[in-house]
């Protein structure tokens, strides 16, 4: 009879460095999910889910830039 694996909580500083060794070192996703005992789909969500937040950071980043250089116009 099959077991299923009980669910497991990562912390977010092991779900970054995983998604790091696969954006940044080269590693493959499978290599990576097999090497950390983690279900390639989970690290395919994780690396979605920092895309995403990288992208909303990115945005609210080039906002900022644009208020403080239309208020540096408007003070000077």
């Amino acid at each position: 009879m099959e077991t299923k694996k009980s669910q497991q909580r990562f912390t977010e500083e092991f779900k970054t460095e995983a998604v790091r060794q696969v954006t940044e070192r080269g590693h493959s996703v499978a290599e990576v999910a097999a090497r950390l005992d983690v279900s390639s789909h989970s690290l395919y969500a994780w690396i979605k889910r920092l895309k995403a937040e990288l992208h909303r950071v990115t945005e609210a980043r080039d906002i900022l830039k644009k208020a403080a250089a239309y208020f540096a116009r408007q003070s000077g």
